[in-house]
């Protein structure tokens, strides 16, 4: 077979790969614009490394849907996302080819260090070679440069392919860069350089000094000049959509046994016209008509707990001055689009970096400013150090909106927002409350507008349930409110953010009489009524969307242990201690028996 019609193979192979994506995730939604985008880099990856012996490390992983379908995993991936089905993420237990669980960007390269160690100490490296890739975009955050930095001065031998579907990280400049890169990425070039360094190490100094001189003058005009200095090899920009040109370039990268990057420019979307470019909703979709690209399935008529937060916040900045924000790469996801767009000078995407989010609201905090620090509830884990020790230390009045809290599906373990009460609550001087539908969504947001301290909220993906008790009573500070109140009744049904819905339809469906609290707070506690409640009821039980290993329920047993109350029976329906599948919510809670028809049953037990 000659090397033509191998590339011609692989071409129709991508292309066949592209258009089961297409398929699938159109049924089943999930990462689009980006996988076909890298279908192409991720073929030819195979065709020069060896995915069961080699590292293959997916930044996020959202991109590699075409690496499970060339790893013998075509029947299921008709299952991608769906529950007890396929991941839409790399996952060890699923394929050896999987060699991390990913979800959160911008740790590949430390992984791959990690494992470029691991092969030296193992005398391994003729053998095995780690394989990153990563995408422009995981650059923006710290942790890939700290990597790039150990890596530059130990020079394992990887080979970083840096996806660029968005913007070059310097543009080619024009005719000159096309032909200086595709002459750095050729075999010749490489021999060249290594044959006139070792020529120039023999010459002395002058000819070192002239050599430095050329050397630097050509990097001017070419993009890798960052890299390079870094002590990492680069080649590129490698047009990602040449199957060709990718695999010789991969194949030069590899025999270098050194660290090297290949900057690689594609299109996201690739294959699939309406959604080629940067669109960022192609991004990740719901199901839809491949012919038109319209949704398929029925609209929800209710606001999204993210639209009604932008609102409330959009309100709030038009009337204070002193209101500001950000998000860390989410600016549609989290509902700032809007206030970035409308104030540019007062909110900002920083990019994949919540630690420099977290922290820059801080300062501008102690300016006297009202920060809004709007992230996802599983993202707000890499700003752990930074929420206690550059705001809370100083109780600097920055509010954390947590969007996504509780279960948010199909993302599954590396995305379900469920720890953000547990590790928030052990922090001195952090205020938690949590809303439980629309109205108090936007109370939530005034309370927190004129909070002087450090305060965090959390809300649900998507809507709130609807409910039939009025909503829209203002917060006050560590104040819990009786929902429905029946003195014949032995059982409390204590509900918290989103909770108390999920309580309220358990006790529609009870054969028991029970009354119903809306916590509001779980920091600080409302004492004085949980003190007094124990006193009428004896059954308790907790509804919250969190784990509960220092949940909430922890945190009511903790304020009745401090009251020596032990009358008081308690059970929590937060979740058990374990990491939580991917799937549709309503599936999933299924699963883990917290559908209310379920509660409801083991309560009349």
């Amino acid at each position: 077979m000659s090397r033509t019609h191998d590339i011609a193979e692989l071409e129709k192979s991508a292309q066949q790969i592209r258009d089961q994506i297409l398929k699938v995730v159109s049924n089943n939604g999930g990462h689009l614009s980006s996988t076909l985008g890298a279908t192409d880099i991720i073929v030819a990856m195979h065709a020069v490394f060896d995915a069961y012996k080699d590292p293959f490390i997916f930044d996020v992983s959202h991109q590699a849907y075409a690496h499970k379908l060339l790893t013998k995993r075509t029947l299921k991936f008709e299952s991608l996302r769906e529950f007890g089905g396929m991941s839409g993420y790399t996952k060890p237990s699923e394929s050896s080819a999987d060699y991390f669980v990913a979800g959160h960007s911008s740790t590949s390269i430390s992984l791959g260090v990690g494992a470029a160690k691991a092969i030296a100490l193992k005398g391994e490296q003729d053998e095995r070679i780690p394989v990153v890739l990563i995408g422009d975009g995981a650059l923006s955050a710290g942790m890939a440069y700290e990597a790039l930095n150990e890596l530059g001065d130990r020079k394992y031998p990887m080979v970083i392919i840096l996806n660029d579907n968005e913007m070059s990280i310097a543009k080619p400049i024009g005719a000159i860069s096309r032909v200086l890169s595709s002459a750095m990425a050729s075999p010749f070039y490489q021999k060249f350089k290594r044959g006139t360094e070792s020529i120039v190490e023999t010459l002395g100094d002058s000819a070192h000094y002239l050599a430095k001189r050329f050397e630097e003058s050509l990097k001017l005009i070419t993009p890798g000049l960052m890299f390079e200095e870094m002590g990492i090899e680069y080649i590129g920009p490698v047009d990602g959509h040449d199957l060709k040109q990718l695999i010789d370039t991969l194949q030069i990268a590899k025999n270098l046994n050194k660290p090297v990057i290949v900057h690689v420019q594609t299109v996201k979307g690739k294959g699939y016209e309406i959604a080629e470019g940067c669109i960022e909703k192609w991004h990740g979709v719901a199901p839809f008509d491949i012919a038109s690209g319209k949704p398929i399935g029925s609209v929800k008529s209710s606001k999204s707990a993210t639209k009604i937060y932008s609102e409330a916040l959009m309100s709030l900045a038009e009337s204070d001055e002193r209101v500001v924000g950000v998000t860390a790469a989410m600016p549609s996801g989290t509902g700032l689009s809007e206030l970035i767009e409308k104030f540019p000078e007062r909110f900002w995407d920083v990019a994949i970096a919540e630690q420099h989010a977290v922290t820059s609201m801080a300062a501008l905090a102690k300016e006297g400013f009202k920060p809004f620090c709007t992230i996802y509830s599983t993202f707000l884990q890499r700003g752990f150090d930074q929420v206690i020790h550059d705001v809370c230390l100083m109780n600097l009045p920055v509010v954390f909106a947590l969007d996504r809290a509780g279960i948010v599906g199909e993302d599954g373990e590396t995305h379900q927002g469920v720890f953000d009460i547990n590790f928030l609550r052990s922090i001195p001087n952090m205020t938690l409350f949590a809303p439980r539908g629309e109205d108090s969504l936007r109370r939530a947001v005034e309370f927190a507008h004129k909070f002087d301290g450090v305060c965090s909220f959390r809300y649900p993906r998507g809507s709130f349930w609807l409910s039939k008790i009025a909503d829209d009573k203002p917060f006050v500070l560590g104040k819990s409110e009786l929902l429905i109140e029946d003195l014949d009744a032995d059982i409390l049904l204590i509900g918290y953010g989103a909770g108390v819905n999920r309580a309220e339809q358990t006790a529609h469906l009870l054969e028991s009489k029970v009354s119903l609290l809306d916590l509001r707070f779980v920091k600080p506690l409302d004492e004085q009524m949980l003190v007094a409640l124990s006193k009428r009821y004896k059954r308790w039980y907790i509804f919250s969307d969190s784990a509960k290993q220092g949940g909430v329920g922890s945190a009511i047993l903790e304020c009745l242990s401090a009251h020596k109350i032990t009358s008081v029976d308690l059970v929590s329906f937060e979740y058990e201690d374990s990491f939580i599948q991917h799937g549709a919510t309503q599936k999933v809670e299924e699963s883990l028996s917290l559908l209310p028809s379920q509660l409801a049953k083991r309560i009349d037990a």
